[in-house]
């Protein structure tokens, strides 16, 4: 992938030109210090999810409760990922209307990062289940609205031939954030309080760069449909019947996002309660160290690869088959080696699977005018199985054989996801 470091010219090109810069189908290649700015967010947003949702929320259940603390930790993640659900398509439905002279996306950008950051610092303070819920409700809400944003700016500035390539390095920063909230994690040695505050501070900060060079086109008021509120809340459904390549893509993005989810979960509990290990924040680190050495490798390689050779389906079926194949071990091999093998395999196969997939969904798209709400719906099928997962894992922990059970479930469903992509027709 080539990331040109050129000035854009003064005037948008003709083809942008005659539809408008904001809804045009981009045919310039962004720059590298936009695709940094995008990779940051990533970042930020990401350790700000991941850090809670791996270690702090759960050693914050401990401290309230800890026999219940499965019970806490599902109750907090799950309705606040309930919360995403609608927060990420609504944002991106509102950011697809925004005509502000900041753009579509920035405004969103910034307002969710603000009320993520300061709810995070919020929950830092609560002692009771039901602030735990509120506070990380907030969280999800602006996140997910930033996240919505930023993700919509891909296919409104990224021509399709370097989707791959900016899909590969945006996985990179997903995974760098999810890094870097398991290294808050060790660092700050059990005391969640600290640990909030470094997620809420990672956030605001990562924001920046791209704030200050968002190249985000405002949007004319004259290229706006007026606001017809039945007309807009229908917009969120996209037939299946269709739109079959969007339903496809959606259905196997909720299903390997299931599998992952069901595997990583319970992580700080199958380090405590089965492997036994001495240190399990620790061991989160070591494990998602591992993680992410794996996703950065295959995602920066595969993506570009998948640019060159102009296909999509194949790199996603090999890379769910892969992901599947991480939770037969940590099924069937519940040791400590066993977690590291596991940990690797799922990296390889998630890496490769976040950077072509996001591309592929990026090609599938139904309309120009509502990419925001479109990719919103998309990344529902990334919500949807945090609400999803924590429940079907509490049942297979607790009730459906233990932790073998929950594994095996998660290979399963990504399997499940390999195979349904073959469905998708409009791309190769």
């Amino acid at each position: 992938m080539s990331l040109s470091n050129t000035p854009a010219p003064s005037g948008p090109p003709a083809e942008e030109e005659s539809t408008g810069a904001a809804l045009a189908e981009p045919v310039r290649k962004v720059t590298a210090r936009w695709v940094t700015g995008l990779v940051l967010v990533n970042v930020g947003i990401n350790a700000a999810f991941f850090g809670p949702i791996n270690v702090f929320i759960g050693q914050q259940a401990i401290s309230i409760d800890a026999p219940s603390k499965e019970a806490i930790l599902s109750l907090v993640t799950a309705c606040g990922a309930a919360v995403s659900l609608v927060a990420n398509p609504l944002a991106g439905a509102f950011s697809d209307r925004t005509t502000s002279r900041f753009g579509r996306r920035a405004p969103w950008v910034l307002a969710g990062a603000v009320l993520a950051a300061a709810a995070l610092v919020a929950m830092s303070f609560s002692g009771a289940v039901a602030l735990m819920v509120l506070f990380w409700c907030l969280v999800q809400l602006g996140a997910n609205a930033a996240y919505a944003a930023i993700t919509a700016a891909v296919p409104d500035r990224v021509p399709v031939v370097q989707r791959g390539g900016v899909g590969g390095l945006a996985a990179m920063g997903q995974t760098l954030g999810i890094l870097t909230g398991a290294v808050f994690g060790a660092v700050v040695s059990g005391n969640f309080l600290v640990g909030y505050w470094l997620c809420a501070g990672a956030l605001l900060l990562s924001v920046l760069p791209y704030l200050f060079h968002r190249n985000d086109p405002a949007l004319p008021k004259s290229e706006l449909e007026a606001f017809r509120p039945r007309v807009f809340i229908r917009g969120f459904w996209i037939s299946p019947f269709i739109y079959p390549d969007f339903a496809w893509a959606w259905l196997t993005r909720f299903l390997v996002n299931v599998g992952n989810q069901l595997t990583i979960v319970y992580l700080l509990f199958f380090l405590r309660d089965v492997i036994h290990h001495e240190d399990p924040a620790a061991g989160v680190l070591v494990l998602t160290g591992i993680y992410a050495v794996m996703v950065m490798i295959t995602a920066v390689a595969a993506g570009p690869w998948s640019d060159r050779v102009g296909r999509r389906k194949p790199f996603v079926i090999a890379s769910s088959a892969t992901i599947a194949m991480a939770g037969a071990i940590m099924a069937f091999f519940p040791v400590w080696p066993g977690a590291l093998a596991g940990a690797a395999v799922l990296g390889i196969g998630f890496g490769a699977y976040l950077a072509v997939d996001f591309a592929l969904l990026t090609q599938v798209l139904p309309f120009a005018v509502s990419r925001g709400k479109d990719m919103g719906v998309i990344n529902v099928a990334n919500s949807l199985p945090q609400v999803v997962a924590p429940g079907l894992a509490l049942l297979a922990v607790a009730y459906w054989g233990g932790y073998r059970t929950l594994f095996l479930t998660a290979a399963v469903i990504g399997l499940l996801g390999a195979v349904f992509v073959v469905k998708i027709k409009g791309v190769d």
